[in-house]
């Protein structure tokens, strides 16, 4: 039997490029690797903790579903799911939660990042997000979750609630581990010091921008008062667009800069926008012939969701009964 994989992106709104070098790519290539069966879900649970309107949290669940098969998840080789349709997710989270201390949530980066960045609405969810997290992937005895080192102190939780668990109860939850892929931090191509965010949209390019949008963010990119095309910590604005076509060619910085040595800001930036116009050509085509099939993607999330829960609801059935809760 192959190795158990779990991730899940948030429904949140359209993806950037920085979305989808960290996140999308890499699941398409663990999927196409044929070494382990994935599940892959839309976190709308997740998302709830950052304001929303729920009239359009129906169509960001089915733009995200649109964007993992536009980008090449297939579902006959991975179950791709929706959290909030199987019920197992949250009861998971709530048991984990009486064995969780709270010092270990108010330690949490990410809680300190997100409260800061949201202070108008710092929610129970935010401290509580990385129980919800365990419970995704305890669910489903993942071997392995793909993430950024930025997640590392969340799968940690989850290893030490798996093992708290286990001392108390009896073997049950399967400790899972780090798959660290190759995720470059994209950053915001106006103020290249900041991660790349859906919150300033005239920084970031969405992965399915027209080509016009792409060269006009490209070419307006913030660089510097220097003309050679280089990749130093010193130039931030260069080395991001720099890292942006590294990611999209897997040539390394160092090539990029012999190619384009004399050549000029300009014509690089031109090489890069056409460059990220004909990457996502093709993803482009099938998102819209996706959005415009929105029984398809339904159908997707339903029998995705419905092969998930058998696996959740088995999981979580076992947990009852080690905790006394079944007869």
């Amino acid at each position: 039997m192959k190795p158990i994989l779990v991730s899940g992106v948030q429904p949140t709104g359209r993806l950037h490029i920085g979305n989808y070098l960290g996140a999308l790519k890499n699941f398409v290539e663990l999927q196409n690797s044929g070494k382990y069966q994935c599940y892959f879900f839309l976190a709308d649970l997740h998302s709830l903790t950052e304001d929303f309107d729920p009239k359009e949290k129906t169509g960001q669940i089915l733009e995200l579903a649109a964007d993992y098969l536009a980008a090449g998840l297939n579902p006959e080789k991975s179950v791709i799911f929706q959290q909030s349709q199987i019920p197992a997710h949250s009861e998971l989270a709530w048991i984990l939660s009486t064995i969780t201390p709270i010092g270990e949530l108010e330690r949490m980066t990410q809680f300190k990042d997100k409260a800061k960045r949201q202070d108008g609405n710092i929610n129970a969810g935010l401290l509580y997000y990385p129980i919800l997290m365990a419970a995704d992937i305890l669910l489903y005895d993942a071997e392995g979750v793909p993430t950024g080192d930025d997640q590392d102190q969340h799968i940690e939780l989850a290893r030490t609630l798996a093992r708290k668990f286990n001392a108390r109860f009896g073997n049950t939850l399967k400790e899972p581990k780090n798959i660290h892929t190759a995720a470059p931090r994209i950053m915001d191509l106006r103020v290249p010091t900041k991660k790349m965010s859906k919150s300033d949209q005239g920084g970031c390019i969405f992965i399915d921008d027209s080509p016009e949008e792409i060269k006009e963010k490209i070419m307006g990119a913030t660089t510097d008062s220097h003309t050679a095309v280089e990749y130093r910590n010193d130039r931030p604005g260069m080395s991001n667009l720099m890292q942006i076509y590294s990611s999209l060619t897997d040539k390394s910085p160092e090539t990029i800069q012999k190619e384009f040595e004399g050549r000029g800001y300009a014509e690089f930036k031109e090489n890069l926008a056409e460059l990220i116009s004909s990457y996502f050509a093709d993803f482009r085509k099938k998102k819209r012939e996706l959005k415009a099939n929105s029984s398809k993607l339904k159908a997707v999330l339903l029998s995705g969701s419905e092969k998930a829960a058998e696996i959740a609801n088995k999981k979580i059935s076992e947990v009852k009964k080690k905790l006394g809760l079944s007869f």
